[in-house]
């Protein structure tokens, strides 16, 4: 078997509290093989965004091991860390995280500007085109609604042709129609670049559309399930 793009080894993270140490993630041993489609579901505070949070870095593990790419996060300082979800993690999370001073465009050319890519407005346009977003260039994040937002939140991880997707409650400030289209943009943007992509939902309709669900609970792994090979099983 090929190496997993994300390997996770009893990795376990607990933060201060106000009443002492307040235990996160229990013991978290887990493999994402490379293409592989992963929801993260559970409760909230189970651990589910904590866990996404490990898998890019964006978390230090407090126990036990974290790789990506072949690469010990826990062993990597944050300018090492900061190089590696530059070129290989695209992140998005609920809120936009937009800079409302910079168009959508620049919004999106940036990150590959710091990167060195010669090509990052020509890259960025090709990314706002991909989502539908060809003529809204230079519109500003005030300019747009949310869904309009989300989308280019989605150009902006899309942009480098990251390895690894990682999208925290995607739809979670959108309606039900929107948020359908943004899962849609999402999983096509996984297929157009052959993405790992690892998503934390609440939706259980989204979880179906992945290869693999891991049920989180108190901070441990409570089952998984495979909804596309079973679905796949009864037609």
């Amino acid at each position: 078997m090929a190496d997993p793009v994300l390997s996770l080894d009893d990795a376990r993270l607990t933060l201060a509290g106000n009443a002492g140490p307040v235990e996160i993630l229990r013991g978290i041993s887990l493999r994402v093989e490379r293409g592989e489609t992963l929801g993260l579901i559970g409760p909230s505070g189970s651990g589910k965004s904590s866990l996404l949070m490990l898998m890019g870095g964006l978390e230090r593990a407090t126990g036990g091991r974290v790789e990506a790419l072949g690469h010990d996060l826990t062993a990597l300082d944050e300018d090492a860390l900061a190089r590696l979800r530059r070129t290989n993690m695209g992140v998005v999370f609920q809120s936009f995280h937009l800079i409302p001073t910079m168009t959508a465009l620049e919004n999106v050319a940036t990150p590959l500007e710091l990167a060195g890519r010669a090509d990052a407005f020509d890259r960025a346009a090709e990314e706002l085109q991909a989502v539908g977003l060809g003529a809204r260039l230079d519109h500003y994040p005030a300019q747009l609604s949310g869904g309009e937002q989300q989308r280019v939140a989605l150009a902006r991880a899309a942009a480098p042709r990251p390895a690894i997707l990682l999208a925290d409650e995607p739809t979670g400030n959108l309606d039900q129609t929107t948020g359908e289209t943004i899962m849609d943009l999402l999983f096509g943007l996984r297929d157009r670049h052959g993405a790992t992509l690892v998503l934390v939902t609440h939706a259980p309709e989204l979880a179906r559309r992945c290869d693999r669900v891991v049920r989180l609970a108190d901070g441990r792994i409570a089952a998984e399930d495979h909804p596309r090979a079973l679905a796949g099983a009864a037609e």
